[in-house]
């Protein structure tokens, strides 16, 4: 019985003393961050679940999981889009990763399609792009390009960009309105290539597809990201004043791409599409407008 008083006793007095200690507030350093987002556009192979991007370095939010070919396209209001290309933080500095085959069995999901290291700035988008195909060589065997996407601010206008991840040229025409130009915006767009940008005033635009020197359509007449301009209201917030920019050919100082990517291989584990197709994606965002609220 003893025991047990004293042993009250002494739990007492130093929830006494706890409660009289000021509290502490420890601030955890919060490292530099690049933003980085991975995009499957390989037709002709991949895990049951499709690819696994992910650093092995550190633990940390940045992977990507289950990413089928095209990266799940979604159309919503006749914008096609890929839901799982998004930028996620990663820790800037010099980063190992690795890029999985996607399976519940382990002898598929061990399979590293790609074990590289990379460079990542403080501040700056990343893309990395991993395309071709892996059961094939020369001009069309699987490849891996990391972007650095530093895009100029387009400033009143928005800026372009085309990305062909098929293995034939293409020719491609952004427009607004219902007529398509005779002239191509990009021409001769080859294989596994990646054009500049083109700056052009503030729109809906559709891009049409072509082959190299003309012919059918690849697909019908993509319409690009729209967006929301600087000053809409939505969900009791001002765009671009106290909420984030939602990127768009309509709002100035955006970039947007669309990818064209080829049809899958049949009897592959890649995700099945019959035709090629175009998903569309931002790479910059305009930047909050200036406010008392935030300081200026």
């Amino acid at each position: 019985m003893r025991r047990i008083l004293q042993l009250s006793t002494l739990c007492l007095a130093a929830g006494v003393v706890s409660a009289c200690k000021p509290e502490e507030t420890i601030s955890a350093p919060v490292p530099p961050t690049a933003g980085v987002r991975f995009i499957n556009a390989v037709p002709d192979t991949a895990g049951a679940n499709g690819l696994d991007f992910r650093f092995v370095d550190k633990v940390e939010n940045s992977a990507a999981f289950r990413v089928p070919f095209r990266n799940s396209p979604q159309t919503t209001s006749g914008v096609t889009a890929s839901a799982l290309i998004q930028y996620k933080p990663a820790e800037a500095g010099s980063r190992h990763f690795k890029i999985f085959l996607d399976d519940t069995l382990q002898s598929a999901a061990s399979i590293a399609l790609k074990d590289s290291t990379v460079t990542l700035e403080s501040g700056h988008n990343y893309t990395f792009l991993l395309w071709g195909n892996a059961r094939s060589g020369g001009t069309d065997k699987m490849r891996l390009t990391v972007i650095d996407e530093n895009v100029a601010d387009p400033a009143t206008n928005v800026a372009l960009r085309v990305i062909n991840a098929t293995g034939s040229a293409i020719d491609v025409r952004q427009y607004a309105g219902t007529t398509v130009p005779g002239a191509a915006t990009w021409g001769n767009v080859g294989a596994y290539t990646i054009s500049t940008y083109v700056n052009t005033a503030p729109a809906q635009i559709r891009y049409n597809v072509q082959p190299a020197g003309g012919g059918t359509t690849l697909f019908a007449d993509a319409l690009a990201l729209i967006g929301q301009p600087i000053g809409t209201q939505t969900a009791g917030c001002t765009v671009g004043v106290d909420c984030d920019v939602t990127p768009g050919t309509t709002v100035p100082g955006s970039a947007v791409t669309l990818i064209v990517f080829p049809r899958s291989v049949a009897g592959s584990r890649a995700a099945s599409f019959t035709t090629p197709g175009g998903s569309f994606m931002w790479d910059r965002r305009p930047k909050l407008a200036c406010t008392v609220s935030f300081g200026c």
